[in-house]
């Protein structure tokens, strides 16, 4: 069972816990926030809205279904029912007790909206991701190979269930994603809104050019965006913004589109199975959306704001990713290949010249098995993800 592997962010609930009144578990359908809110809190009444009649319940008479909980409870797609939140900021301000509910959600248009008009400053909020590397390797399941670690993804079905990738992705978009879109846009055209998801898929690690998308899917342009808003709300995609100091260069401002799980957008681009993707020509772009997902993962579990970018100017200078720590910028380039190539340092130390002072020395990720340093460059293999942040990246 997924409650078998621990959750990296247990002990920030447990922390939050102890701060605020009302905790908010969000993140992707299937990413396991029922399973770690019941195994953070023992102790709570579960009551879900996907259930018709609770739903009913907490819509019709709000007041009372609270009352019926009164050590407080973990309320599970909580978004279905807006009614509840201006009754429950009432109950907690009067109960002045911490760690009193625990929220799930899985659209952020619900959830997040809902708290931060009627929750906010009462609220420890999480975001739940499919498995980190290293929840997998604590737990002695992470793959040993790269190619199947990129092609199986890390949803917590595929680990506690005898299902393999092929079987489970196409079920996860028609039951959870086109339901998610349904929804919230009354899609009618379910089959071009696949392909949209796909051309995404394709497009994974490139800047977002929405006219392009919306071109090659036979969409207008604001439905294009429609849909992109709609599969970031279902943490499916992600946008990874620009970085917006440019040291005298002229900057792209077009965020880059990459997917929450690596495993997802393979599937969605045909890969079948792992062996197909060790000549695909897609495979160091999913390597990038892999290792910056570990990167957003690493800050969701501690608690913070994932605060993640990409740097490039205009002629094509780019770090893959770029992150600050202590004041200064850290730089990380992502390279797929499993050899180490002195070619590598070049994009690194160019950007060091732009930075100066303001950059630690370059980091650099890369397919192959070994960690080293290398003219000040740390060179990190992506089993290196698998190691608590402490013991791989100080």
């Amino acid at each position: 069972m997924a409650a078998m592997i621990p959750r990296d962010s247990l002990a920030t609930l447990a922390r939050l816990s102890r701060g605020f009144p009302v905790l908010a578990l969000t993140g992707p359908r299937q990413s396991g926030k029922t399973t770690l809110a019941r195994a953070a809190f023992p102790g709570k009444p579960y009551v879900t809205l996907e259930n018709p009649e609770q739903r009913a319940f907490a819509a019709g008479d709000p007041r009372r279904f609270l009352a019926g909980f009164p050590d407080g409870s973990i309320i599970d797609e909580v978004q279905r029912c807006p009614e509840l939140f201006s009754w429950l900021q009432g109950w907690v301000d009067e109960r002045r007790r911490m760690g009193d509910f625990v929220l799930t959600g899985s659209q952020q248009f619900g959830l997040m909206s809902a708290v931060s008009q009627s929750l906010a400053g009462r609220v420890g909020l999480v975001h739940l991701l499919p498995f980190a590397q290293t929840e997998l390797a604590g737990a002695g399941l992470a793959p040993k190979d790269l190619d199947v670690t990129l092609w199986q993804g890390a949803y917590p079905a595929l680990y506690d269930r005898n299902l393999a990738p092929g079987d489970w992705f196409p079920n996860y978009v028609a039951t959870y994603v086109e339901r998610d879109v349904r929804q919230l846009l009354a899609v009618r055209e379910l089959g071009v809104f696949q392909r949209f998801l796909k051309m995404c898929a394709a497009r994974c690690g490139q800047l977002l050019n929405l006219s392009s998308l919306a071109a090659d899917c036979g969409i207008s342009h604001v439905t294009a965006r429609e849909w992109l808003t709609v599969l970031e709300a279902s943490y499916i995609v992600r946008l990874l913004p620009p970085y917006h100091r440019n040291f005298g260069k002229r900057l792209v401002k077009t965020p880059k589109l990459y997917f929450f799980d690596v495993g997802l957008a393979a599937w969605l681009l045909g890969i079948r199975d792992a062996h197909a993707l060790a000549s695909h020509a897609m495979r160091g772009a999913l390597f990038e959306n892999f290792v910056i997902g570990e990167f957003v993962k690493q800050r969701f579990n501690a608690g913070q704001p994932a605060e993640l970018y990409f740097w490039r100017d205009n002629v094509g200078h780019e770090v893959d990713l770029l992150f600050e720590s202590q004041g200064k910028l850290q730089a990380v380039e992502i390279k797929s290949g499993m050899t180490f190539s002195p070619d590598w340092l070049e994009s690194a130390w160019r950007w060091r010249t732009y930075a100066g002072d303001a950059a630690f020395d370059p980091w650099i990720v890369y397919g192959g098995d070994l960690s080293f340093e290398r003219e000040a460059c740390r060179v990190f293999s992506w089993r290196a993800l698998r190691e608590r942040p402490s013991a791989a990246w100080s």
